[in-house]
């Protein structure tokens, strides 16, 4: 191939990949870290570049032309060629110099992790950490995060993961607040106390399937106890602290809140979650990333023991 006769810029085309997928310019110009102008500019180009049109604006979004819906099915293979290069040469790195971004949930940040973080910058000092905290799920295939921890295992074939336990989780609650119930030691006492809406449980924003994992264990506990939701935790801890409800939260976690107490504890744990520790298998190679996977899976693997 002559390379001399190839105008091609990648900027461009990237440019032209992720504002089809955004479908809009902020959005795109957001997920490529570039002002919404400079994105617009390298578009611009692209087209001059082509002699034709990739978009039309359909009120607040852009739709593809049919000249864009064809070029699409070419550069998504390139981006994704391109992503994988990245990663690839990432994951040649053997200093343990550099920063990993770790993807962790809220419970993780607040309770486990400092303490982590802690003794890890004693031991690798020339290692820098990011820490994305979110209890959604981080795309490490698009480099949201290096690594990541969740509670359920992926299914991308690309991914190293492994288990480190289980988090097993309880009601708590105030200790004024529960003693207003009498003892419960059977589902089916439970769920006569339930059913008049006394019992209020502070619920993340889809309780639906809480509501189904619940009346599963023969709770029939309904929309009625969960007045109150929010997939903040530390909302749901303080609201929990005001006294009016309980919520769910890991037993081993339960030693740092010490005015709330287990709720219940005759109808046994909730449900127990499992903890994966995940990471892209081209980046397991880099010596840093390595490091740090192999650093919290012993260290989380110790404080999920209860």
């Amino acid at each position: 191939m002559n390379w001399t006769s190839v105008n091609f810029d990648w900027n461009h085309a990237r440019a032209f990949l992720v504002t089809a997928e955004e479908g809009t310019l902020s959005a795109a110009a957001k997920a490529l870290g570039v002002t919404q102008p400079t994105l617009s500019r390298q578009v611009a180009a692209l087209e001059a570049e082509l002699g034709i049109t990739l978009f039309e604006r359909v009120g607040q979004r852009l739709v593809l032309t049919d000249s864009g819906m064809q070029l699409l099915q070419y550069v998504r293979p390139m981006g994704e060629t391109a992503l994988k290069f990245s990663l690839a040469a990432m994951g040649q790195s053997q200093l343990l110099e550099g920063k990993v971004i770790v993807s962790v949930s809220e419970l993780d940040a607040i309770y486990r992790m400092p303490r982590i973080i802690a003794e890890f910058r004693k031991e690798e000092p020339g290692i820098e950490l990011e820490i994305v905290v979110t209890n959604q799920s981080s795309d490490l295939k698009r480099r949201e995060a290096d690594i990541a921890v969740r509670n359920f295992r992926p299914t991308q074939e690309d991914l190293i993961v492994k288990k480190l336990g289980e988090e097993v989780i309880w009601l708590y609650g105030l200790e004024s607040y529960i003693k207003n119930f009498p003892v419960i030691s059977h589902p089916s006492d439970f769920a006569t106390l339930v059913q008049s809406g006394e019992v209020q449980i502070i619920g993340f924003d889809h309780s639906y399937a809480v509501v189904e994992i619940l009346n599963q264990q023969g709770w029939q506990v309904s929309e009625r106890n969960f007045k109150l939701t929010t997939s903040f935790q530390p909302l749901q801890i303080e609201l929990c602290r005001e006294g009016l409800g309980l919520i769910f939260f890991p037993g081993d976690l339960g030693r740092y809140e010490s005015d709330l107490v287990r709720a219940f504890e005759g109808l046994g744990i909730i449900m127990a979650l499992p903890v994966w520790l995940v990471c892209h298998q081209e980046l397991r190679t880099n010596l840093r990333i390595k490091r740090v996977f192999d650093f919290l899976s012993e260290k989380l693997s110790q404080s999920l023991v209860t």
